[in-house]
């Protein structure tokens, strides 16, 4: 009973009674299923990095990270509360961002560069999320609360992103559309310090870039003693840093004292400036406790703001628009940093670890009152020129930051906020792109260039959000036209002839002159025979033009099977108007016989594709009236195989089980045969069906038996085992099943295979073909 209901659910849906052997889907879940307590032990130590490598630490290691870590910590504490400053928050949660960054990232983190805290794109979309909300919900919750629970959505989203081992989705975003976005960014930022570095007030510097340029020349006269100091301290920084890189190459031997103390120019600026600060200031304050120049003033001691985090679910309601721009940001930036400094240092970072390490770090910053941090690209830069050995270094920076929150708050008291934007002008500026990067884009690749110039364009003149939703979109736009629209060739033959050997490649019949020599002549493949390379995936939505390109060559370079030179106009296609000298042209072309497809460069495949393939069958066989083969080589994948062969390709074609299907993927199901166009008649019929009164429809494809055929390739292999189809002697085996005769290793062999069966179906001398040509 049960073998009749298996032999009945068969002939539903269609399953052979001797299916070929090709990979099935037991394999893949056995693959997936495979170990399972295994893959989850592996799964939970891979989230904590650190274990791989602490029990090795060492002083050497120590050294190294303490030298690291010190250096970034001093460079963390001006700038943590100059970028608080952009996020319109007290100077005092960029220090608690900074600390749970360095602290809480070296335990998960797979870079012993990158260093967390806060980052200037970040904190200017912070503030603009900051702006939204209050617009919205006037003097409802106020700044940290709302940059709090940015840090906590934003951070848990993030990580459910890492544990679920999505970091894949962001390969989609290209490297010029991050660095438009971030050009237009620092512009941004820069243009909107230059009023704090001026004293300039009256007009709204979080407005639109341009806007905020145009207000600052209109307010110019009106700069105030604020630009002394920050025109002296941004000139300083700037003055410090090229006299440290000149010196360094004059003096070589001492280059490592001058990188130190180029490093050090942020402190020491901010400590000459804060001297002289409270040199002028101490004496100099209003009645109502105002000061000549803008200044920090109370900066509150230690942790001040520890303690669960208060989400309230009408604010995460009121910035949830905002949500998407600022987890983009927060781990795009991160992994684009991440990636660089591995590839300079050597080594490989795991995006979903690092996907994880931001979130769990925002996550828990948030008991500490911190607003979102991510990668900085200066202080990472600092810490991996600084010789740091391991992630561990954010421990010393964490102590320094620390001992700041603790012990040298009253000090910040006469910080100059224009010192502060000089730190951030002065940091940010070399987030902008240099001609010669932007350069490098417009060669590689000038449709890149244009996205990159257009992100920027857009962040300026619009928002930041604006700005990475079009630069990610338009990436993945173009990403999509690029597999929608690939390139594909018909190959010819070259014979290259080394000193040892020679050998033949298949090359573009019309070969591009900026890829090989224009002058050689390439020789077509024997009369008959059309040899096609796609260069993309075979997918649904490029899938027609290689049915169109190859129909279309088949259509003017092959001949007709039918003679339809005489053939009434009434009794013509509809589309098919013909031409007088329709005859003569045919007759001087050769008859196809074979079609060799090169899959080298196909990793997928899906229904839409197969059908494609059936329908470029369908339609070459419809203009030559017989039966072609179709050869195909490299194929690279089993699930590729696996589809070509359910769609009856690959098989020899006597073989019972290879059936001729023409549809695998039908928009609907045909039940009145009675009524059909001859054109569509049944599979199964042996020739065209012909209603009465009807004359037989000329373009109607021919549906016969086909013979079998020894057009397969013959190429083997040696080995330590027999080949049990043929029945070998050991070492001797098929490079491919027996079975599936038309399925080639390579293209060569699939291209000798159908010229053989060229060769035995019309005996004919191809003259210089054969012939060796030398390159």
């Amino acid at each position: 009973m049960a073998e009749a209901a298996k032999k009945i659910g068969k002939r539903i849906i269609a399953c052979p009674d001797d299916p070929f052997s090709v990979i099935s889907t037991r394999h893949w879940i056995q693959n997936a299923s495979k170990d399972p307590i295994h893959k989850l032990i592996d799964y939970v130590v891979s989230l904590f990095p650190i274990a791989g490598w602490i029990y090795r630490y060492n002083f050497g290691w120590a050294y190294g990270d303490m030298i690291a870590g010190l250096t970034v910590g001093i460079v963390a504490v001006p700038q943590s509360m100059s970028y608080a400053q952009i996020a319109t928050l007290p100077p005092e949660y960029g220090l608690y961002s900074s600390f749970v960054g360095v602290l809480v990232y070296c335990f998960f983190a797979t870079s012993k560069d990158v260093s967390i805290g806060p980052v200037a794109v970040m904190s200017l979309t912070v503030s603009q999320i900051i702006k939204h909300v209050n617009a919205s919900h006037p003097n409802v919750w106020d700044a940290p609360q709302i940059a709090t629970t940015v840090a906590f959505i934003c951070g848990f989203i993030v990580l459910g992103i890492g544990l679920l081992r999505l970091g894949w989705l962001v390969e989609f975003i290209p490297a010029p559309a991050v660095s438009g976005f971030m050009t237009g960014s620092a512009i941004n930022i820069v243009s909107g310090q230059v009023p704090g570095l001026m004293g300039l007030t009256g007009f709204d510097t979080r407005a639109a870039t341009y806007k905020v340029i145009i207000n600052s020349l209109k307010f110019l006269p009106q700069t105030k003693l604020d630009a002394a100091f920050g025109l002296s301290g941004l000139v300083s920084l700037y003055i410090i840093r090229f006299a440290c890189v000149q010196l360094s190459k004059r003096y070589s031997n001492r280059a490592r004292w001058f990188f130190f103390f180029a490093v050090f120019r942020n402190a020491m600026v901010i400590i000459v400036l804060t001297f002289a600060s409270w040199l002028y200031c101490r004496h100099r304050v209003s009645k109502s406790g105002k000061y000549p120049i803008k200044i920090l003033q109370t900066v509150p001691r230690g942790f001040q703001h520890l303690g669960q985090p208060t989400i309230d679910p009408e604010l995460v309601s009121a910035l949830a628009g905002e949500l998407p721009v600022a987890t983009i940001i927060l781990f795009l930036e991160h992994i684009a940093i991440s990636k660089s400094f591995g590839r300079v240092n050597g080594y490989k970072i795991n995006p979903n670890q690092e996907l994880i390490a931001i979130g769990v770090t925002n996550t828990i910053g948030t008991l500490f009152g911190a607003y979102p941090a991510t990668g900085s690209f200066s202080r990472s830069a600092l810490q991996s020129k600084s010789g740091v050995r391991t992630p561990a270094s954010g421990l010393f920076s964490a102590v320094v930051v620390i001992v700041a929150l603790y012990g040298l708050t009253p000090a910040f008291f006469w910080i100059p906020s224009a010192a502060l934007s000089a730190v951030i002008i002065h940091a940010v500026a070399d987030l902008i792109a240099s001609p010669s990067q932007v350069y490098s884009y417009w060669r590689i690749s000038p449709l890149e260039f244009i996205i990159w110039f257009a992100a920027v364009l857009i962040t300026v003149f619009a928002t930041i959000e604006d700005g990475i939703y079009f630069s990610v979109a338009a990436s993945v736009v173009l990403l999509l036209v690029r597999v929608a629209r690939p390139r594909g060739n018909f190959l010819g033959k070259l014979t290259i002839h080394g000193d040892a050997e020679s050998r033949e490649v298949f090359v573009p019949l019309k070969p591009d002159r900026h890829i090989m020599n224009p002058h050689l002549q390439v020789y077509p493949p024997a009369p008959g025979v059309i040899v096609y390379r796609y260069e993309e995936s075979f997918l649904y939505p490029n899938c027609s033009l290689l049915n169109d390109a190859v129909v279309d060559y088949v259509k003017e370079h092959t001949r007709r099977g039918k003679d339809m030179s005489c053939v009434r106009a009434s009794d013509r296609p509809w589309n098919d108007p013909g031409h007088k000298d329709e005859g003569i042209d045919n007759e001087s072309k050769p008859l196809l016989r074979a079609i060799v497809l090169d899959f080298s460069a196909i990793s997928h495949i899906d229904t839409t594709g197969v059908q494609a393939l059936l329908d470029t069958r369908n339609e070459v066989e419809r203009w030559t009236d017989r039966p072609v083969e179709f050869h195909f080589s490299s194929i690279l994948s089993p699930w590729i195989r696996r589809s070509l062969v359910a769609a009856g390709f690959g098989a020899a074609n006597g073989d019972v089980n290879a059936s001729i299907r023409h549809e695998v993927a039908p928009v609907t199901r045909f039940h009145d045969d009675f009524i059909s166009d001859p054109a569509h008649t049944s599979a199964g019929a042996t020739e065209p069906t012909i209603q009465a009164g009807k004359a037989p429809d000329p373009e109607a494809i021919i549906i016969e038996t086909r013979p079998s055929s020894s057009r397969s390739s013959s190429d083997m292999t040696c080995g330590d085992r027999p080949c049990p189809e043929r029945n070998d002697s050991p070492g001797v085996a098929l490079l491919v099943p027996s079975t599936t005769p038309f399925f080639h290793f390579d293209l060569a062999a699939a291209v000798r295979a159908a010229e053989r069966g060229v060769r035995q179906d019309s005996p004919v001398s191809y003259g210089t073909f054969e012939e060796d040509k030398r390159v």
